[in-house]
């Protein structure tokens, strides 16, 4: 047997999970409530996905169907919220899905998690750190935040808020789950500014037709590479528009639900763990989802969605669309809310990244001085080091069809929740679960088709691009964290004491 066969062997147990959070150095301190976990779920949540993935998916890929394609998302969003729930009130240590996985599937499908959610948290915020200093050009009056250095197009807005939120993550959680309640509260007001002043500007015939003919022919887009895996795999003409395109829709508006898993991060962090990160889970999750329909409905009505596509040149956002209208006024409070709804999504993935890679770091994964706290056990190297990778990323390359790489890691990420809560249950029927998710394993099975009928919704090419990251990590893996990993080296050290003893 090679050496990552015997490696998936390599089970966690959740008792030394747990224990390992009390290891001196690297311990967090408990510091959050239900409150704390649920402003950051909607701050995290309401960000790129409402101010500019709606307005794109609207206008370019399902018209008037849109809040068909956002329930689509939702219910399987809740689906795997429940799972998440359930484990992280067993499991309470930070690592989310990495942390789970490894208690459950083992260490080498517990690494593979954990790049996954590097992937899903690194892209998804140095993509919000450039559309944040894209607005923040828009707010104060010039061409957006970048310098032209020789070769290099440098993202000083992106730089300016990667660093901001790294300094204030790095003073300690709970000082930024205040400043993140302070802005929450600015940009959940701009949402509500958005449903009721749009729905005084609803008009019928926008809603018709309500599900749009599916682009054809030569050079459309959504066709060939770019089409929907499942409409290729059915014969389908084409993923913009009609059916296709109200599924595809829902692929891509998942987007904007990614952030209520990292509540699950910072289980570690909660004072009250086995109740209060499932309540975290489940009312950010639930507040979102009623905003995010309704905006999808006063949007829908507001303007016609061809109308909206060529006025942005196929890349408008809600501001668009009250320009559209001649409320200008309401643009330019969508704009300063969008800046602000921006800089808490950059606050809490920066958050979550670096929990999970702390998670990883204190296990051996990657190097175990990264997992080091300070005397207020915060964990600033690592903290530091996430924010200097997502700087580099955010300023120095360029981000485009990015969104969809978020997409497949996470639901990748869900699945392998989804089917761990099945698996914890038959082989630790004992353990106490603050929190348990009905209707098992029937629920999990039903979020594990969910995710994989999305998953089978976005483009050819986001598989490719998602295969190329995983072997990369496999890679990495084979290299350092097999030959590092403190529970193989603990498991070493056993077999050897074992003989002697004999």
């Amino acid at each position: 047997m090679g050496p990552l066969t015997l490696k998936a062997g390599r089970t966690k147990s959740v008792e030394q999970s747990i224990r390992d959070t009390d290891e001196p150095g690297t311990r967090l301190r408990k510091d959050l409530t239900w409150v704390d976990l649920t402003v950051f779920g909607v701050s995290v949540v309401i960000g790129a996905g409402i101010f500019t993935v709606t307005a794109t998916t609207f206008a370019n890929i399902t018209g008037p169907a849109l809040s068909i394609s956002f329930i689509m998302a939702a219910i399987t969003c809740g689906l795997a919220a429940l799972c998440y729930a359930e484990f992280a009130s067993t499991l309470p240590v930070a690592g989310s899905a990495y942390t789970f996985s490894y208690a459950t599937f083992g260490e080498f499908v517990a690494w593979i998690i954990g790049w996954d959610l590097i992937l899903e948290f690194a892209v998804g915020a140095a993509v919000v750190a450039k559309g944040w200093s894209s607005y923040l050009g828009t707010v104060f009056g010039f061409a957006g935040g970048t310098v032209r250095l020789g070769p290099l197009d440098l993202d000083w807005g992106a730089l300016l808020i990667i660093g901001v939120v790294t300094t204030l993550l790095a003073l300690g959680t709970k000082l930024s789950s205040h400043v993140s309640a302070v802005i929450t509260a600015v940009k959940v007001s701009v949402v509500l500014l958005v449903i009721v002043v749009g729905a005084f500007h609803i008009k019928p015939e926008n809603f018709a037709p309500f599900i749009p003919p599916t682009e054809t022919g030569e050079g459309a887009a959504g066709t060939g590479i770019d089409q929907s895996v499942f409409s290729l795999l059915t014969g389908g003409s084409g993923s913009h528009y009609g059916w296709y395109g109200v599924l595809a829709g829902a692929s891509i508006v998942f987007f904007a639900f990614i952030g209520f898993d990292v509540v699950a991060t910072t289980a570690e962090e909660t004072k009250n763990p086995q109740r209060d990160v499932a309540r975290g889970i489940l009312a950010s999750l639930g507040i979102v989802t009623v905003l995010y329909v309704g905006v999808s409905i006063v949007l829908s009505g507001m303007v016609n969605y061809a109308q909206l596509r060529d006025a942005g040149d196929g890349h408008p956002n809600l501001a668009t669309a009250f320009s559209l209208n001649g409320i200008d006024w309401a643009a330019k409070i969508i704009s300063i809310g969008a800046l602000a709804g921006l800089t808490t999504v950059v606050m809490v993935l920066v958050l979550g990244l670096s929990r999970v890679m702390f998670a990883m770091a204190r296990d051996g994964l990657l190097p175990r001085s990264l997992a080091m706290t300070n005397h207020r056990d915060a964990p600033v190297r690592i903290t530091v080091v996430v924010g200097v990778m997502i700087a580099v990323a955010a300023t120095a390359f360029p981000m485009s069809k990015l969104e969809e790489m978020v997409n497949v890691g996470t639901l990748f990420a869900f699945v392998l929740v989804s089917a761990g809560v099945i698996v914890l249950r038959r082989t630790r029927p004992d353990l106490d679960r603050g929190f348990k998710a009905p209707f098992v394993p029937a629920l999990p099975i039903l979020s594990i088709v969910a995710c994989l009928w999305l998953m089978l919704n976005l483009t050819a090419l986001t598989w490719v691009r998602f295969a190329v990251w995983m072997v990369v990590g496999i890679a990495i893996y084979a290299f350092y964290g097999y030959r590092n990993s403190v529970l193989g080296q603990r498991l070493a050290a056993e077999t050897a004491v074992g003989p002697a003893a004999r």
